[in-house]
């Protein structure tokens, strides 16, 4: 009878976030109470993923997907065969360089000093959980949001290039949509970073923006003038691709399209050398240690 007044009491107090109690909360408190580290950090996922679709986080992450990629499948004018096929996606991976960063970003870099700024961290903080829980329970929720939004945003455009082409080529289209996952999830890593060592939103953002105009743009221009420049190693193209995230995921799409004649620094990354798996091992390093990072950070954050 008493759990029972208190659950009601809980459910009309008003939150951070601006919503009331939820049984979320009710588990997160029992969760923390409890002090497996596993529960915690479900729960923490678990409510975050909730705020995101409640703010509608989802259906706009999904949109701008679909949107761009249907924009461009449609109005590409690639020749109906495997060879469009290939056009095409490589099309996508040029957009989704330049648009997958973006988007993590923007989702990302709020987590956790927007949190503060409302209040809700405040109330996680007060609670028995292990503050690194609560970060990468954080990043956990928000991946799950990112990653479902990109496979069913690209997964759509998928559907339209398979009833255009066939499955001529699709496998090729698949390597490009698992390697989007892995870009996004890479930016929102580092974007939950950034959050955690920002002190302000505004800071965070604007450190975010540099941060894509570095990994996007001047990164590759840098890299493409030292290879024009200098007769580089193997060794020394192998390291500038593997650090950067967008060069990675380049590569893979180049491999699994063979687009090794292509002009640019494209040609440069889809001959360095580097097999598929010590990409994807780059790829997973870039997502798990920002994360890392940012957990041991958040144990020295001041409220």
């Amino acid at each position: 009878m008493t759990d029972r007044k208190r659950t009601a009491t809980d459910e009309q107090t008003p939150k951070p976030d601006g919503g009331y109690a939820s049984a979320t909360d009710a588990e997160l408190s029992r969760a923390s109470d409890s002090g497996i580290w596993y529960r915690q950090l479900l729960v923490v996922a678990e409510t975050e993923y909730r705020l995101a679709v409640r703010g509608r986080w989802a259906v706009a992450l999904t949109a701008i997907f679909a949107a761009f990629a249907l924009g461009l499948t449609t109005f590409s004018g690639s020749s109906v065969g495997p060879e469009g096929f290939e056009r095409t996606v490589a099309s996508l991976a040029v957009l989704a360089v330049y648009l997958v960063p973006l988007v993590a970003l923007a989702f990302g870099y709020d987590a956790v000093v927007g949190r503060e700024e409302n209040g809700w961290l405040h109330a996680l903080f007060a609670l028995p959980v292990e503050r690194a829980w609560i970060v990468v329970g954080t990043a956990l929720g928000r991946a799950v949001v990112l990653a479902s939004a990109t496979v069913v945003g690209f997964g759509i455009a998928g559907g339209f290039l398979l009833w255009e082409f066939g499955l001529a080529g699709f496998d090729a289209y698949v390597t490009f949509l698992l390697a989007s996952v892995g870009l996004g999830l890479v930016f929102l890593a580092v974007g939950v970073l950034v959050s955690t060592l920002a002190r302000e939103k505004t800071h965070a953002l604007g450190i975010s923006l540099l941060v894509w105009a570095w990994f996007v743009l001047v990164h590759d221009l840098l890299g493409l003038g030292l290879v024009a420049a200098f007769d580089l190693s193997a060794g020394a193209v192998s390291a500038m691709l593997l650090a950067n995230p967008t060069g990675i995921f380049r590569a893979l799409v180049l491999g699994a399209l063979g687009a090794a004649g292509d002009a640019g620094f494209a040609t440069v990354l889809a001959e360095s050398g580097l097999s598929t798996g010590v990409l994807v091992g780059a790829l997973v390093a870039w997502i798990v240690v920002p994360i890392a990072l940012a957990a041991f950070a958040i144990r020295r954050r001041r409220l």
